[in-house]
């Protein structure tokens, strides 16, 4: 846990705080900020700065790391912990970055024992207490412009809330006041109903949602920040649930803005 008491907290912001220049010349340009409100914004602000003062970032491939890119990153995955606080991002401080889509070798055995090898190049990643890897073009690509569905930001970093239980399965801490068995009958019933429709239709959510639970969960968190009236027409029962959980209601930002 960061353990922050009130006073370090005071400390931190006030010898580390973003200048005012550089904050709202770049937030100014994220529409996920854009989209908050006055309070809202502040408190992102805040969240942002003691998110640059716990993490450390680290280019790859010669890559650069300068203010754009470390605040572009932190503003963007602090939106998605807005009313969670920062101790949801505990245990662990590294942020990679990448210039562009970044090749992972993997072998998978199949229930044959079959080993299959798969190179795959990817656009993010993150690992449990490990790093958060991700690539600045795409970062780019999916912050300047609201892309309905698509913030590899957003999707990397709902991985890193659903490892808080120890893997990632679509199933993160949930709020005392949140019955497990109304989030997983939601879910897995969403789940279920993408991968069946996607034997004989297009699906207007993103078909590598379809692949396991916790990337289900990664998909659906980029569709209610950045889409939620496709994700509460798809399954208003998955949005109700994530609302309850990110303690925030983007929908309500779109009709209210």
């Amino acid at each position: 846990m960061f353990d922050f008491t009130r006073y370090h907290i005071l400390k931190v912001l006030r010898d580390h705080g973003i200048a005012d220049e550089t904050w709202h010349k770049l937030s100014r340009r994220l529409p996920l900020v854009q989209l908050l409100s006055p309070s809202e914004r502040a408190r992102l602000r805040e969240l942002s700065t003691l998110f640059l003062y716990k993490k450390t970032f680290s280019g790859a491939q010669g890559q650069i790391i300068d203010d754009e890119i470390r605040l572009t990153i932190a503003a963007q995955a602090c939106v998605v912990i807005l009313n969670l606080g920062i101790d949801a991002f505990a245990g662990w401080v590294e942020i990679i970055v990448y210039p562009a889509a970044f090749r992972v070798a993997r072998e998978t055995v199949d229930e044959a024992g079959v080993v299959t090898r798969q190179d795959n190049a990817l656009s993010g990643e993150s690992w449990s207490r490990g790093p958060v890897i991700l690539a600045w073009e795409e970062v780019a690509q999916d912050s300047f412009v609201l892309r309905p569905g698509h913030n590899v930001v957003v999707h990397e970093f709902a991985h890193k809330l659903d490892m808080l239980n120890g893997r990632a399965n679509g199933m993160p801490p949930l709020h005392p006041d949140m019955p497990i068995a109304a989030w997983t009958k939601a879910l897995s019933r969403a789940y279920e109903n993408l991968q069946q429709h996607l034997v004989h239709h297009h699906s207007p959510i993103n078909a590598y949602a379809a692949t396991d639970p916790a990337e289900f969960f990664a998909v659906i968190c980029e569709y209610f920040f950045t889409d939620p009236e496709t994700l509460h027409q798809y399954c208003a029962n998955v949005y109700t649930q994530l609302k309850a959980y990110f303690r925030q209601d983007p929908l309500l930002r779109l009709n209210h803005p």
